[in-house]
């Protein structure tokens, strides 16, 4: 597809996308987490574009506002992992390189996987394969980190407190380190912009897709990054990442950073992400 493409439909869905960066350049798809949007990858995006990159990122199941379907199945793992598969295939050009964050790292570890024909390669940023994920569990205080997920299944209940209590809110994401104009988007664009029943959907999801535990090996090569600061997961999980790539891997740990790379470490991860595409060239 040699015009923009700012948006595309899947199952009678419309999503929303940000595409950057020259049309004729190798193309890499970044898939945002939660609670964020595609904005939270806008630097990203931008210092990829100055390496000669084409990026799109979409706003993904529950955050566009023509794709956030009613009830937790439609938040299914299966159903995320074809979503980004249709936006792949609606671009027509070929297997592109993968890059995800938080949530949309789960998801890229998942389309990887399953649709390895899509994938050239595979760059993950905090979230390690839901294997490792998994595994960490029981061999870390991973268990302890994600005590959340528990809580945002309750139904109604995390909404009313999010949107009422406004400084509750900005005391959660200030604890994990998240930048002050992050925190202000993630009020305007998912609190009062919609979509955070959609984002909060995806751990409602959970039990009736699973966490993408059965995910296989990814045969893409692949780098992951995991910061020392990052207060929601583990190093464990990060080392038993590596386990679940069939090819090429290397992991980046970059000390002192919080959760939030894409808003904080912007720089680092075009080189990083630029490194791994270019090692598929040589």
């Amino acid at each position: 597809m040699s015009t923009r493409l700012t948006s595309y439909t899947r199952a009678g869905l419309e999503f929303d996308v940000v595409d950057s960066g020259p049309l004729d350049g190798p193309v890499v798809v970044a898939l945002h987490g939660f609670p964020q949007t595609a904005t939270s990858l806008t630097e990203l995006s931008g210092l990829l574009a100055e390496r000669g990159y084409r990026t799109l990122a979409p706003n993904q199941r529950g955050y566009s506002p023509g794709a956030r379907p009613r009830g937790r199945r439609a938040y299914r793992v299966p159903e995320l992992v074809d979503d980004v598969a249709a936006l792949i295939e609606t671009l027509d050009r070929g297997p592109v390189h993968l890059v995800g964050h938080d949530w949309g790292a789960m998801v890229a570890w998942a389309v990887a996987a399953a649709r390895p024909e899509l994938v050239s390669s595979l760059v993950t940023i905090s979230v390690p394969h839901p294997g490792a994920f998994l595994r960490s569990l029981v061999s870390s205080d991973q268990l302890l980190r994600s005590y959340y997920i528990g809580l945002f299944q309750l139904p109604v209940l995390p909404e009313y407190l999010l949107r009422t209590r406004p400084t509750l809110l900005d005391r959660v994401l200030s604890s994990t380190g998240m930048p002050p104009e992050a925190k202000a988007r993630v009020r305007t664009e998912i609190v009062d912009g919609g979509a955070l029943t959609g984002g909060l959907n995806w751990y409602r999801g959970l039990p009736f897709g699973g966490l993408g535990g059965r995910a296989g090996r990814v045969r893409a090569p692949v780098t992951h990054v995991w910061s020392t600061g990052d207060t929601a997961l583990t190093r464990r999980g990060a080392e038993l990442a590596g386990d679940y790539a069939r090819g090429d891997y290397r992991l980046v740990v970059l000390d002192g950073a919080s959760h939030w790379l894409p808003d904080e470490h912007p720089a680092e991860l075009a080189g990083i992400i630029a490194e791994r595409i270019e090692s598929t060239r040589r």
